[in-house]
């Protein structure tokens, strides 16, 4: 009877050891991390769409607009019309204008043609004096006589002055009224609106018969080669982007079809709320019709590793973004090493390239029962 006790008690204390052996002495299964070549260290931005030249172009003059030549979509050269302003009122000021710069130059002619009368007049006048003056002092003519051809002479001169001052003032008023013909010209030509660059028209905001004011924007243009995407990337992870790096470009509309492009910018100044840099790239083949403000995915390429072993971010103790500690396989059994990592992934993984021979396995998944000296054995990472 005890026997027959003794073995019904053994049976539990055999499957309870079993099972403590099974849970904290077998060798651990454990993933480790296979060696990749050839790695790609690439950053991930979320960002828009933009223009470097974007204009809001309208009227500098007031008035009513009559006429629209251009609409969303339209590629329109430098200098081609966009819209027209109703001018019947502006064509009268410059008609009036160009009279009056008839009337100056009419003025001015008269003026010089008094000037020359004024200088004829003064050389007759002096030629006489002269005569009179010799006759006098020969005794051939009259004291009298010459005085008066003298003071004749000297009036001819100032007449002469007032001449030439009144052809200055002649000119003066043709110089200004010149001044107000282009005025008037330049203003006409106001009620016109041009690209001011090879444009892409974005919008459109006004329609014929709307009553504008100065400035008032009528088209959204854009260059068409300006085009460049702004991706705002995390501060810990944009310290390796440069000039020229490549990168891929995924609009929000054109899922999966990635386009390619460089970086051509980067911001000096950083949010200070939202911790992130501003970085614009810009498409190699860009698509033909853009939606300014699209959203648009960004992955930029800031190097690649010829080899490396890559371990997720979770599977990391105390990582602060450039060293941690892993768990490795040594002669069998757990160990925990502090590693320092050549880059961080846009996959939320980290990348060992030295400080660990690439013989010890590293574990790439934590979980229960992971304890030092633990017995280990490694499997491949799925």
């Amino acid at each position: 009877m005890r026997l027959r006790f003794l073995a019904f008690l053994a049976v539990p204390i055999a499957l309870a050891g079993g099972g403590w052996w099974y849970a904290t002495q077998r060798p651990l299964p454990v993933p480790v991390a296979a060696v990749q070549t050839d790695v790609p260290v690439t950053v991930f931005g979320l960002g828009a769409v933009e223009a470097r030249v974007l204009s809001r172009v309208g009227f500098e003059v007031p008035g009513t607009l009559v006429e629209v030549l251009a609409d969303h979509g339209d590629r329109v050269p430098a200098g081609a019309p966009l819209a027209r302003l109703a001018s019947a009122s502006q064509e009268a000021r410059l008609a009036r204008a160009e009279a009056a710069m008839l009337s100056a130059d009419a003025a001015l002619q008269r003026a010089e043609a008094q000037r020359e009368r004024a200088e004829a007049l003064l050389t007759q006048r002096q030629a006489t004096a002269r005569r009179r003056r010799e006759l006098a002092s020969r005794g051939v003519g009259s004291s009298e006589s010459a005085e008066l051809a003298e003071t004749e002479a000297t009036t001819a001169q100032a007449d002469l002055a007032v001449n030439r001052a009144d052809a200055a003032v002649a000119r003066a008023l043709q110089a200004e009224a010149r001044a107000n013909l282009q005025a008037e010209r330049t203003t006409l030509d106001k009620h016109t609106l041009r690209a001011p660059f090879d444009a892409l028209v974005i919008a459109r905001s006004r329609e014929a018969g709307a009553a504008l004011n100065p400035g008032e924007a009528v088209f959204t243009l854009v260059a068409p080669d300006s085009l460049w995407a702004l991706a705002y990337v995390d501060e810990g992870r944009a310290g390796d982007i440069a000039l020229d790096q490549p990168a891929t470009v995924t609009l929000r509309s054109r899922p999966g079809r990635p386009v390619a492009a460089r970086v051509v910018r980067i911001g000096l100044e950083a949010d200070r709320v939202t911790e992130e840099r501003r970085v614009h790239v810009r498409c190699l083949a860009c698509p033909e019709m853009p939606v300014i403000g699209e959203q648009a995915e960004v992955v930029i390429e800031t190097g690649r590793l010829p080899r490396a072993r890559l371990v997720p971010e979770n599977a990391i103790h105390g990582f602060d973004g450039a060293a941690g500690t892993v768990w490795v396989i040594e002669d069998g059994r757990l160990a925990r090493r502090r590693v320092r990592f050549a880059a961080r992934l846009m996959d939320g993984s980290a990348a060992i390239t030295d400080a660990l021979p690439e013989d010890l396995p590293i574990a790439t998944r934590t979980g229960p029962g992971f304890a030092v000296g633990r017995a280990a054995r490694a499997v491949p990472a799925p």
